[in-house]
């Protein structure tokens, strides 16, 4: 791989207003217009669901196994995002699987705060379980506070006695809302995207006076024991590099089967730059193999 791609999204990065300049509407607004600069292949079908709780997209590529699934939770620090914003990313997932995707619209905080989110995605598994999908053919994934919903939602469905999926996928996890590792300092300097201050904010808004300890907010701090495998990408360049680190040792030290790339200069959920940026498409690639083997 060339660094072309990745100089083009950083300076692109470096052409956006800082988002704490923003409002939450604004930020909110600016996610959103992924839609339009990122639009999904037309071969890609997209039907508009209600679930239990929060309402969700299926995307199907073509020549998907009709009974593979992938549960996908956007990122946003638990305040923005939707499928929306994700959609090309999902549906690229979902065609290097070879599975349909399920894109949650999950409540986000400050109106909807811990545990409104971590509700609506055992509510949707919930659903598909209904809707005949087997836990073997299902597989959870998310980026960023996505990635970290992927891990609160598998610990949730083993403590209420849920059979639980094949496999989970957390991109940039943000597992831990102290927002205290170590590379919080060390990588603020490089990280173009997480800033600790805002990241920090983005927690209280989520928590809503919880404990930021709190496992099932925090899934850096539970229980990780009994859950299926995971697959973790993160950026050496992150901040939020430690959270990545520390979920794949304690994942590993409960007996869980983790598996930790870590790809240097890359941003955090350098897969959401698919259109300009070849690493986005190989981390694509591997995220696929992944659920093929786990399905």
């Amino acid at each position: 791989m060339t660094t072309r791609g990745i100089d083009a999204v950083l300076a692109h990065l470096a052409k956006l207003p800082p988002p704490e300049s923003l409002t939450l509407a604004e930020q909110r607004a600016q996610y959103e217009r992924a839609e339009r600069a990122f639009p999904i292949p037309t071969d890609v079908t997209v039907e508009r669901v209600t679930a239990p709780i929060a309402p969700a997209e299926w995307l199907a590529p073509p020549s998907v196994r009709a009974d593979v699934v992938v549960l996908y939770l956007h990122g946003g620090g638990y305040v923005i995002g939707s499928p929306r914003s994700h959609r090309h990313l999902a549906a690229a997932i979902a065609r290097a699987g070879r599975a349909r995707a399920l894109v949650l619209d999950y409540r986000l905080a400050p109106e909807h705060p811990f545990p409104a989110a971590l509700e609506d995605a055992v509510a949707a598994y919930r659903w598909l379980l209904a809707q005949g999908t087997a836990p073997a053919r299902l597989v959870v994934a998310g980026d960023s506070a996505g990635g970290g919903l992927t891990v609160a939602t598998l610990v949730a469905l083993r403590e209420r006695g849920l059979p639980l999926p094949a496999a989970g996928v957390a991109i940039s996890p943000w597992v831990d809302l102290t927002c205290s590792a170590r590379s919080y300092a060390t990588n603020a300097g490089v990280d173009p995207i997480v800033r600790p201050a805002m990241v920090a904010e983005m927690a209280r808004a989520y928590l809503g006076g919880a404990d930021p300890r709190t496992p099932l907010a925090s899934p850096l701090f539970a229980d990780l024991s009994g859950l299926p495998p995971l697959l973790i990408h993160v950026g050496r360049d992150e901040v939020l590099l430690d959270d990545a680190t520390g979920l794949a040792e304690r994942a590993k030290a409960a007996g869980v089967a983790a598996r930790l790339e870590i790809v240097p200069r890359m941003v955090h959920v350098w897969h959401w730059f698919l259109p300009m940026l070849d690493e986005a498409q190989t981390a694509v690639d591997e995220i696929g193999a992944f659920v093929r083997q786990a399905c």
